[in-house]
């Protein structure tokens, strides 16, 4: 009865979301559902198990999303993610579009800026770029993905992304985890994507499909509120308040708009290698400080400074363009609110899960999947984050429930948890974007584009080529370990 409990409130966070109702209460529900079955006690559960891992996913995060959000805000105010987007358009032109699209895309999210920050710019500068060159519509969300969804969310060494951040306090890593097996991953993922999204538009000239019918359809996206429900679950921003703030009429150039994104990288580099091994942190030993060490907490402190570092940067370069930065810094901070609650909700919801009797032979088949914790760890954050349609929260519950058993294992059979860390996040971003995906339904909404249309671009430059990297660095991590 456990077992059967699980699944149907796997079943009810499933179904249910696909109906747009909001993980805020399906969450729970599904919690209770499941524990119910068991025969355990539900108020306990839902207030001691549920909310105890929610707020503590809140406690360890919520400086990312806050940070992000805001700086991914003020980028966007400032007319920074426009300049960058119009850079690459001008160098590249309409004969390298689609290229154009995806390194536009790239840059600015590894560069600190929100997913649908840099969707609801990058998409109206990517359909003027394939109007111009007659590239079908069909293919921006495909181009778009690629560049915003995959590499620089989970294989990038460094890359400021939530996603990357979640498994560092449990394997004791830094955001540059894997370097080397990440920059492959990335080669991998993005080489992958350009020769489908190149053959694509090859075929379509050939056809003489042109660019057809299409537009964006940013306005609506933002004040839908079934594709925001989605959009929040799968994010670390809420679409709502992108139109809040001040716009400024005037873009910076492109000097100005990039040095806040070279920011965020080098200062994330220099305190993860440099300054944090370099502090006497014993004082985090006492218990006024948790009884932590220093490596559960110094990835998510590099990340803070870098964010902290480049908004500080950014307001310095741009205050004459930021004429309302309380309004903007206001509208960037509750924009993160909503999402981190989300996405603490199904880490709840798998707190429960892995608290019932029955989740023990859940976990014992996990790690009894053949090709060993490597593998079993690919298939584990796949699955959750396929089933709950959101990276983050996947990974998350994959961590909380078997992270301290893989860590053991790890020490056992001397693995280095660096490998650990980027096996998880790039496991987490392939079967993540199935079609109730929430970042995939707001691209195809902002793309003026279908499943049936673009969905198959969609799987082949996030889902497959996401699949082919993780092969790739758990074959090359089995064989020579990580680096």
């Amino acid at each position: 009865m456990g077992l059967l409990g699980i699944l149907l409130g796997l079943a009810v966070l499933v179904g249910l979301s696909f109906r747009s109702w909001t993980v805020l209460v399906l969450a729970p529900l599904a919690a209770m559902v499941a524990a119910l079955f068991a025969g355990d006690p539900l108020l306990a559960h839902w207030t001691q198990t549920f909310m105890g891992a929610a707020a503590g996913f809140v406690a360890q995060f919520f400086p990312l999303f806050l940070l992000g959000a805001i700086f991914g805000k003020l980028m966007d105010d400032s007319g920074s993610v426009n300049t960058i987007a119009q850079f690459m358009t001008d160098k590249l032109g309409a004969e390298r579009a689609i290229l154009a699209v995806v390194l536009a895309g790239a840059i600015v999210t590894y560069g600190g800026v929100s997913l649908f920050v840099a969707l609801f710019v990058i998409v109206p500068m990517a359909q003027g770029l394939f109007r111009a060159a007659n590239i079908p519509n069909r293919l921006t969300p495909g181009a778009v993905a690629l560049g915003t969804m995959t590499f620089t969310m989970s294989a990038m060494p460094g890359t400021p992304a939530v996603q990357n951040a979640i498994p560092m306090p449990f394997f004791g890593t830094t955001p540059f985890a894997a370097p080397g097996l990440g920059l492959i991953a990335s080669g991998i993922m993005f080489g992958f994507g350009m020769w489908w999204l190149l053959r694509a538009e090859r075929k379509a000239r050939l056809a003489g499909e042109g660019y057809g019918e299409g537009g964006s359809t940013v306005e609506a996206v933002c004040e839908n509120p079934a594709v925001r429900e989605r959009a929040t679950s799968s994010s670390a921003f809420d679409p709502a308040e992108l139109k809040r703030g001040h716009h400024s009429p005037e873009q910076p150039g492109i000097l100005v708009a990039a040095l806040p994104l070279v920011a965020v990288v080098l200062v994330n580099l220099t305190m993860s290698m440099l300054v944090i091994p370099r502090l006497d942190t014993s004082f985090l030993a006492e218990p006024q400080w948790g009884g932590i060490s220093i490596a559960s907490v110094s990835g998510i402190w590099s990340v803070i400074v870098a964010l902290i570092v480049a908004i500080l940067v950014l307001v310095a370069l741009n205050r004459k363009r930021l004429s309302e930065l309380r309004a903007s810094v206001d509208a960037g901070a509750n924009a993160s609110v909503l999402p981190i609650i989300s996405v603490a909700s199904l880490v709840g919801f798998g707190a429960v899960v892995a608290s019932l009797p029955a989740f023990a032979a859940v976990a014992d088949w996990v790690l009894s999947i053949d090709g060993g914790p490597l593998v079993s760890l690919a298939v584990s954050t796949n699955v959750l984050a396929a089933l709950t349609g959101s990276a983050s929260g996947g990974m998350t519950i994959a961590l909380e429930a078997l992270g301290p058993v893989y860590l053991a294992i790890a020490e056992q059979q001397g693995i280095d948890p660096a490998l650990l860390h980027r096996i998880a996040v790039i496991g987490a971003g392939t079967l993540d974007s199935l079609p109730h995906n929430g970042a995939v339904i707001t691209l195809l909404a902002v793309c003026g584009s279908t499943h049936s249309k673009s969905y198959i671009d969609i799987v082949m430059c996030c889902v497959v080529s996401a699949l082919l990297a993780l092969v790739a660095v758990i074959a090359l991590g089995g064989m020579f370990g990580s680096f």
